[in-house]
């Protein structure tokens, strides 16, 4: 009997430290999310004297039609990126799952190589392409006839924009085409179905959650982007750049919390349409289910193959012409190999400090971002407490999916930078930074971790609560060991989207305190492209290696935690 007593009582206390992890949890949720947003929407609805103006700023927003025409020129391109981008995506995933493409391997790794690199990029290299000394618009420099377009404005954005959001569509509808039940095509050619009606009847029906969802976070990622506008939009303004004018530039807060309201309106609305669209969902594979098996056709392979390799030739150039841009002396006079470009001392970089920092923050945001996300989601996917409570936490934890970056900077300028606020002390520093970027990216991380989890037998946490033992060991000892991998992918996400992102930062960095995505934008403004160029290459490098490092690291890992599904 003293032996249950005991038990019981250490269960109970064991039961409450739970419950006061989860309500812990809840608050750092609430105060690095919700109260930010909350200021934010407070901010636009005050003048600078902190006096209420009602909709006043609205009004003069929408009837000054400088600032006005911005939000339907970010409508314009966000649509227009979205079709081709998808479109474009849709027919690269096709080819490499549907036909019998030589290299598919390497056509894949080459597509995700944009989201390695900053957007910024994307726009000083087709400056380099398309601006007026560009290899293209001379003709490489007088050898061939030139061709010049025009580059600064809605078109570099629209080029710039499908080259960041086109590695994103593509991972979905990859993923989409990846679960095809072949049983369906053997059907339809028993009936005597064609190839077209059979792409119209089951290809399309079975797409059409993905293309939703590609369609969705394309338009959300051009709408809310913020470095391809500011590198190759010229006088083009879009919502992302008047924020920072209005922010950066004329120190007017509270019209900016107004353009961030309105940047995330639609953001919102994409965040929950997808939502709704994901619980009609139905199962597409069941256990009967077989793989789908291509058939032989010279002619649809040649094709499928010439497509991809044009669309691979376009990001290898892209990435070439930025490499060699940082490695030639002066662009287009003086085209001899140099390494003075990475010498940063001589620019508004001011060395190699801002790529060592932005290292730093990343290592630090992919630790503290995988723990965080981890341990949440393990709270609330399988604890069997206060189920109100856990349903609150799991919508907190995907609100940042709908909040673009500029909106969760600007936010926390308004929240932390109040000296009343008791952590007033982070602002400057660099955990808001850390703080930031856990934020902006913690809804795939958390969404990743919880499907990790929901892979665990239920039967584990039975077993352990009928054996008496605490529940930090069936975390530590069952949780962790197998959902290592995806603990490694969710630490990668973080290392690599720290490094490339710029809109959550832009506007919470010190002087003291630069990163390398800041520096590339402060370092384009001042003229010095190749600069810029140099560290877009380094950011890139370093995310490749920290990529490459993950993938040899994973394959070991799954031939240690696969074991116990191979017989002898």
């Amino acid at each position: 009997m003293l032996f249950k007593a005991k038990t019981r009582q250490k269960a109970g206390v064991e039961g409450w430290l739970i419950r006061l992890l989860l309500i812990c949890m809840l608050a750092v949720m609430t105060i690095s999310i919700l109260l930010p947003l909350g200021d934010l929407f407070v901010k636009a609805f005050h003048n600078q004297q902190e006096e209420w103006v009602g909709l006043a700023h609205f009004s003069k927003y929408l009837s000054t039609p400088a600032l006005s025409r911005s939000a339907g020129h970010s409508i314009y391109v966000s649509l227009i990126t979205t079709l081709i981008s998808v479109g474009g995506a849709f027919f690269y995933a096709y080819g490499l799952m549907r036909a019998r493409i030589p290299g598919v391997r390497w056509f894949r790794y080459i597509a995700l190589l944009p989201l390695f690199a900053p957007t910024m990029m994307h726009g000083i290299a087709l400056t380099y392409l398309f601006g007026n000394q560009g290899l293209v618009t001379t003709g490489l420099f007088g050898l061939l006839p030139g061709w010049n377009i025009q580059l600064y404005g809605s078109t570099g954005i629209i080029i710039s924009e499908v080259i960041y959001t086109f590695p994103q569509a593509f991972l979905i509808l990859m993923v989409s085409f990846s679960i095809a039940d072949y049983r369906l095509y053997e059907a339809a050619e028993t009936l005597g179905a064609g190839k077209w009606k059979q792409f119209l009847t089951i290809t399309l029906p079975q797409m059409k959650y993905g293309l939703i969802g590609s369609l969705f976070v394309c338009f959300t990622l051009s709408f809310t982007d913020f470095g391809a506008p500011k590198v190759v939009g010229g006088q083009y303004n879009v919502l992302p750049t008047d924020i920072y004018k209005q922010v950066i530039g004329q120190q007017n807060m509270s019209m900016g919390a107004v353009i961030g309201i309105l940047l995330t309106i639609p953001a919102i609305a994409a965040f929950f349409i997808d939502r709704f669209v994901e619980r009609k969902q139905k199962t597409m594979v069941s256990v009967k289910s077989t793989p789908y098996q291509i058939k032989p056709n010279r002619l649809r392979d040649l094709a499928y193959t010439a497509y991809c390799t044009i669309i691979v030739s376009g990001i290898v150039v892209l990435l070439l012409t930025i490499l060699f841009a940082s490695l030639v002396k002066v662009w287009p006079y003086d085209l001899s190999v140099t390494l003075k470009h990475y010498d940063f001392s001589n620019v508004s970089a001011g060395g190699l400090t801002p790529f060592w920092n932005s290292l730093l923050v990343a290592l630090l945001t992919a630790i503290f971002g995988t723990v965080i996300a981890f341990v949440h989601s393990y709270l609330i996917e399988k604890l069997r407490i206060w189920k109100a409570v856990r349903q609150i936490g799991y919508f907190i934890s995907l609100l940042p999916l709908a909040l673009p970056g500029l909106v969760i900077g600007l936010g926390y300028i308004f929240f932390f930078n109040r000296p009343e606020n008791l952590l007033h002390g982070l602002y400057g520093t660099i955990w808001i930074v850390v703080l930031a970027n856990i934020i902006h990216f913690y809804s795939v991380s958390f969404v990743t971790a919880t499907t990790s989890l929901k892979q665990l037998d239920k039967e584990y946490e039975i077993v352990s609560e009928s054996m008496g033992a605490p529940v930090y060991r069936l975390f530590f000892r069952v949780a962790v060991p197998i959902s290592l991998p995806a603990l490694l992918e969710i630490a990668v996400y973080y290392f690599v989207n720290a490094m490339v992102t710029i809109s959550a930062v832009v506007f919470l960095y010190s002087p003291d305190f630069k990163l390398a995505s800041v520096s590339i934008v402060n370092m384009d403004d001042a003229g010095d492209v190749a600069a810029a160029a140099a560290m877009s290459s380094l950011i890139m490098l370093a995310n490749i290696i920290v990529r490459l490092g993950y993938e040899n690291l994973s394959r070991r890992l799954l031939k240690r935690t696969d074991a116990w599904q191979r017989r002898a």
